[in-house]
This record gives C-alpha cells, sequence and structure tokens, in this order.
C-alpha cells in the first residue's frame, strides 16, 4: 500500500491519509485493478481492507484512514465488513477514523444493494465518501441516494479549473449543493497554486495532489504547505 495525505488548509494538518493498492513490483493500480475479475473480486476487496489498516497501524497514523471499496464485491454488508473489525480491534484503530471510498466512475450493478452498504457503514461508525465524483455514471442521483459524508470532487474538474469557466461552473454546483447538505467536499488531483485558490474561493479546504505529497509505499509522507 502507498499512502498519500488529504491535507486541511485552514488547519495547515492532515485531514487524512487515503491508502492506494500497489503491486510488488511498484506497479501502479491501474495495472493491479486490471487483474480483478468476478472470481477474485471479494477477495482482493477483503486483503485490500486488511492490508491498509494493518500498515497504517504499523507506521503510527494518528489521522483518518481512507480506504477504496469495490461495491460490487460486498455481497453481504455484515459480513464483509466483518474482517476490516477485526483488523481494526488488532491494532486498536478507531472506526470512527476509517473512511470507506466508492468511486462514482465504476457502474453500481445494485443501487438498492450498494444503498445497504453505505447505510450499515454509517451503523458501524465509519466515514463514507464517493470518490471521482464527477466523473462517471451517476452524477447527482448517486448523490441523492447515498448521502455520503464526504465527496471527493474528481480530478477532472480540478485541473485547470482556474483557467476553465465551464469547470468552474460544474464545480461551484456541486460545491454549493454539498455544503446545503452537510456534505464535506474534498478536491483531488491538486498539481498547481493557481487551482487550489480557486477551489479554496468556492468554499473547499481539504485537498489532495501532488501540490502536497505525491503516494509513498509504506510511509506516511510530509505535505509540503508551502502552495498554501
Amino acid at each position: 500500500m502507498a499512502y498519500q495525505p488529504i491535507v486541511d488548509i485552514k488547519s495547515r494538518s492532515v485531514y487524512a491519509y487515503e491508502a492506494l493498492v500497489r503491486g510488488k513490483d511498484g506497479s501502479g493500480a491501474g495495472e493491479i485493478l486490471g487483474r480483478v475479475t468476478d472470481e477474485n473480486r471479494y477477495r482482493f476487496d477483503q486483503t485490500c481492507r486488511v492490508k491498509a489498516i494493518e500498515i497504517a497501524a504499523r507506521l503510527g497514523i494518528k489521522t483518518r484512514l481512507s480506504i477504496n471499496f469495490l461495491p460490487n464485491a460486498v455481497y453481504d454488508p455484515k459480513s464483509c465488513i466483518r474482517a476490516t473489525l477485526e483488523e481494526a480491534a488488532r491494532h486498536q484503530f478507531p472506526v470512527e477514523q476509517i473512511m470507506f471510498e466508492v468511486t462514482e466512475s465504476e457502474p453500481v450493478r445494485d443501487p438498492v444493494h450498494l444503498q445497504g452498504i453505505f447505510n450499515e457503514y454509517h451503523n458501524r461508525g465509519f466515514i463514507t465518501a464517493i470518490d471521482d465524483f464527477g466523473a462517471g455514471f451517476a452524477g447527482l442521483n448517486l448523490l441523492s441516494r447515498f448521502s455520503p459524508d464526504i465527496i471527493k470532487l474528481d480530478m477532472g474538474i480540478c485541473q485547470g479549473i482556474a483557467d476553465d469557466r465551464v469547470k468552474r461552473a460544474i464545480a461551484e454546483g456541486i460545491i454549493s449543493t454539498a455544503i446545503s447538505l452537510d456534505i464535506t467536499v474534498i478536491a483531488e488531483g491538486i498539481e498547481r497554486k493557481e487551482d487550489l485558490q480557486a477551489l479554496a474561493e468556492m468554499g473547499v479546504s481539504l485537498f489532495q495532489g501532488y501540490l502536497f505529497a505525491k503516494p509513498e509505499v509504506e510511509v506516511l509522507p510530509e505535505p509540503d504547505y508551502s502552495a498554501i
């Protein structure tokens, strides 16, 4: 697992670290996910969750830990969460510090099933998030159905937003909707100070991207706050 910080520019602190899967040979997430099939999806999802907590605990993480999950791998929320709870208990990692992200760029085969997953995670005290928001299949319909704690604004919208009136208009609509629903917004893929400033002016205070730190394998990288 590699870890990348999500920073709070108001407090100049790390809000969370996202765990990102990597191959033993250093290969990236895209190559690894390309090997996931219906036959190994559940085992892969469970292994990633356990490994993310195990390594984060060993590294002494004190912030929230963000873990991606594959909604189509979860056949029963209560059963699937058992290994996560056991691993958290083993390392005395508070469950309220664990954030589960589901990507909006992956088609959801069964929305009712996903809603059940979100409800179960809320009941267990986990933070829930929709990743890559604005990039994929459901958009605001997904938001209205699941009411997550957090949405992560897709990098395709965030990158270059300072110079693009269309991206700015889309982002303003999403952010204002999220704020009215008490949903926290994280802007991801931030690489330029100009884009950071544009999104901050819209009310975003949580950011993730190379401007602050790149993911590092089995390390909790310290963010560079000089762009703030």
